[in-house]
């Protein structure tokens, strides 16, 4: 029974976060995309954030009155790992199908997906809203999950009459805590809260003007990307307090803020820019290359490295390997990895992209900004 139950945990929570996106109203948002088909800007119902507090908050209850118990996604992870890939390859290959091809082999069309406009009602539910949103909320549960089951190992679990014998092991399995490893799991939990505050910048984002929908993208957000991302958790929320000195782990939560202030910053100048291209952020004035038609900016953020927000992605990542502490661990490194691989790969077609869409302005681009991710070394 547990095996079934945990097959179908992702199936029944991805329903509850469908659930909550369409029932908590939202005003419309405009983005940047528009439709293949009318031409127009599309619009997006964006309310991630209270879904994620309405998710977590469930979450509680039903621990709390021991309906589910909080570690149950940390016991069940491999089957509801299992489950949540058969839904991933299920929703690729049924999205794919309904669309025609691009011309491409069946394949490619898989992977890629055939079509970037999928909308039910003019944005009631977007397809690439929904895919970010059911990864995050999912990520961000399996971490709580993960934290429990860590607190629950290690930490203090005695009765009002225990006796002094008890009381030290209370102290000694307290000691057993792994700050490191609570450090990691507030990383993923403000990797998650921010993406869904700041939802609607991520309408400019390549994943929103370029990426179609397919296995890459309906199989990352629905199976690899709340799974995957939490992999130094899955590997360390057993093991103890590794001793790494407070003074290591306050430098990784250092490192993980300097990251995510790239990131950030970076896709905020970028809104702003197309939003509000005269405003000013965080100080910077926005300057610009300009055919006439189209407008670059390139200072500030976006002066450092055509990319800079992708070296911000990976440093988070580090830091959160670096977090558990146990750097010995081989299987903690898998997520920068993969980012550093997904962006090398992204940067390539965006690049492409661009010089499709800009010509002659994205040459006199990457000539001004010389590196394509790493400020002075790539």
């Amino acid at each position: 029974m547990t095996i079934v139950l945990g097959l179908l945990t992702p199936l029944i929570a991805y329903a509850v976060i469908t659930l909550l996106h369409i029932a908590i109203p939202v005003k419309r948002s405009r983005g940047y995309v528009t439709s293949d088909a009318t031409g127009e800007v599309m619009n997006y119902r964006i309310n991630g954030r209270y879904v994620l507090a309405a998710s977590v908050v469930l979450w509680f209850l039903l621990g709390y009155f021991q309906i589910v118990p909080y570690t149950w996604l940390y016991e069940t992870r491999w089957w509801g790992l299992i489950g949540a890939c058969a839904i991933g390859l299920a929703f690729a290959f049924v999205i794919v199908v309904r669309y025609p091809s691009t011309g491409k082999p069946f394949l490619a069309d898989l992977w890629f997906g055939r079509s970037k406009d999928m909308q039910i009602n003019n944005g009631f539910v977007d397809a690439k809203v929904w895919l970010y949103l059911v990864g995050a909320v999912m990520l961000q549960l399996n971490v709580l999950s993960f934290a429990a089951f860590h607190l629950m190992k290690f930490g203090a679990h005695v009765g009002a009459n225990a006796g002094a014998d008890a009381g030290a092991q209370v102290g000694a399995n307290a000691a057993s805590i792994n700050p490191g490893f609570l450090l990691g799991c507030a990383m993923l939990t403000w990797f998650c809260c921010e993406y869904l505050i700041f939802e609607r910048i991520h309408l400019w984002t390549y994943d929103f003007i370029a990426e179609r929908v397919g296995f890459k993208l309906g199989f990352g957000c629905l199976a690899f990307y709340p799974y995957f991302y939490s992999v130094a958790l899955w590997f360390t929320a057993d093991r103890p307090n590794p001793g790494v000195p407070a003074s290591l782990t306050i430098l990784f939560a250092v490192l993980f803020l300097g990251g995510w202030v790239l990131t950030r910053g970076a896709n905020m100048q970028k809104y702003f820019f197309k939003t509000a291209p005269e405003r000013t952020f965080l100080w910077i004035k926005p300057e610009a290359l300009s055919d006439g038609t189209h407008s670059l900016v390139v200072n500030g953020f976006w002066g450092a490295s055509r990319h800079i927000n992708y070296l911000g992605e990976v440093i988070q990542a580090v830091a959160i390997a670096l977090a558990s502490g146990y750097f010995g661990v081989w299987m903690v490194w898998l997520y920068p990895i993969y980012y550093i691989a997904l962006f090398l790969s992204r940067q390539a077609d965006d690049d492409k992209v661009c010089r499709a869409k800009y010509g002659e302005l994205w040459d006199a681009y990457t000539a001004k900004v010389k590196y394509k991710i790493v400020p002075g070394l790539y």
